[in-house]
């Protein structure tokens, strides 16, 4: 061995890199990065990044950081080749964004980012991201002949799922939605029949563009849910628990995100992840549903004890009843779910009502089983006020109907669940 090479230090192993069109753009990256590596870092442009990756010299990596920011949704597609072809290598990405479009991030952590920051970087970001790949069961990439380790929900419950669905805009599917889960949560107050039944409910609202829970329960939308939905594959009890917003302490909400984002944010994978931890940790899952069908509408159709689809006694209540019914037939789902719900139906002065309802019924093959009052002004002020029914209207018939309604699912539960036990 010469002098030289005993002089000469082996130099340190790339342990990870940055990947961004100009790093000094995230100058706490940087910062951050030396932190947590040292000189066992190094840093990549788009156009170098694929070559590295196919190096003997990036065996050694752990992650990549791939930093974004506006300027960058012009590269998109060559962005997503660094993040499919760090996966197809076993490399881990963690995605730092800086006033990223939700589309556009959406599209990236599609393709299989392991993480993601917002940037600029809070206090310990970067450190806690690099700790959960160190965490995580699941492998950057799976071999063909493998799967991902099943999703084990935890809580000792098995809830009750009733999805709600508006056939129409404004038939008042929210507003349903909303009074349902606040007066099964109030179950055991106010009525002689509930005494010591007291559920616990949990409402999801997974309109991700117009969802309205939020504004109805006067709750803040928060960046939280996002980070949720978008990777329910690390979601474990404690991560859903944190997404919750409680109204009232009796009722837990998951509120649509901040930003509208496209429907297909979702797999049906992760809505089944978000149902089964909501039924093993609630007694009743209350789900407020995007009026189109979407390819995860048939998750929520298999997972719902009823699902309730909302109407009005109008033609294009009526024609959208029908499509639906037609697209349920044909993909073969289970329509005996379906509960059929008339919205604003005529009042009992009406003399023709009962027969234009039986006339609409019969023409698309379906029974309408629970007709609610048109609430009029008070429904209204009571949701732009962010209140249930309960607390400013208690004494409206739609609020009435709806309490009926609770009721009624409630003693069937309990009698299903006796009936189990037994």
């Amino acid at each position: 061995m010469t002098a030289a090479a005993v002089l000469t230090p082996e130099p340190a192993p790339i342990l990870a890199c940055t990947v961004s069109r100009d790093v000094s753009n995230f100058d706490l990256l940087i910062e951050d990065m030396e932190t947590e590596l040292g000189e066992s870092w190094g840093d990549l442009g788009f156009d170098d990044a694929v070559a590295f990756l196919n190096q003997p010299d990036s065996e050694a990596l752990e992650f990549i950081a791939i930093a974004v920011d506006g300027e960058d949704e012009g590269d998109l597609n060559k962005i997503s080749g660094i993040i499919t072809s760090a996966k197809e290598k076993g490399v881990r990405v963690i995605l730092i964004a800086d006033e990223v479009s939700p589309i556009a991030l959406h599209q990236l952590l599609r393709l299989g980012a392991d993480d993601f920051v917002p940037y600029p970087l809070p206090e310990g970001a970067l450190h806690d991201a690099v700790e959960r790949l160190g965490q995580s069961d699941i492998p950057a990439a799976y071999p063909t002949n493998a799967t991902p380790p099943t999703f084990e929900a935890s809580g000792g419950k098995d809830g009750v799922v009733l999805a709600v669905h508006g056939l129409s805009g404004g038939v008042g599917a929210t507003t349903v939605a909303v009074n349902l889960a606040w007066e099964l949560a109030s179950m055991n107050s106010g009525n002689k029949k509930s005494q010591g039944y007291s559920p616990r409910v949990c409402l999801l609202d997974l309109d991700l563009q117009f969802g309205s829970v939020a504004t109805y329960l006067d709750l803040p939308r928060r960046e939280v849910i996002f980070d949720l939905l978008s990777d329910t594959a690390h979601m474990d009890a404690e991560v859903f628990k944190q997404a919750l917003l409680t109204f009232n302490d009796k009722l837990h909400v998951l509120t649509a995100p901040q930003d509208m984002l496209p429907l297909d944010l979702i797999s049906t994978e992760d809505v089944d992840r978000l149902i089964d931890m909501a039924r093993a940790n609630f007694d009743f899952v209350i789900i407020d549903m995007p009026s189109t069908i979407v390819s995860w509408t048939e998750a929520v159709l298999r997972q719902s004890h009823l699902y309730m689809a909302l109407l009005e006694l109008d033609m294009r209540s009526a024609q959208n009843t029908l499509r639906m019914v037609r697209a349920l037939q044909a993909e073969g789902l289970p329509t005996e779910k379906m509960r059929y719900l008339l919205n604003r139906a005529p009042k009992f002065t009406d003399l023709t009502g009962k027969s234009r309802i039986k006339r609409m019924a019969e023409s698309l093959g379906i029974s309408i089983e629970v007709l609610l009052s048109d609430g009029g002004k008070p429904i209204t002020q009571a949701n732009d006020h962010g209140m249930p029914l309960a607390e400013t209207a208690a004494k409206a018939p739609l609020r009435k109907e709806i309490q009926k309604l609770a009721y009624s699912v409630a003693e069937l539960s309990q009698a299903a669940e006796a009936a189990g036990s037994a």
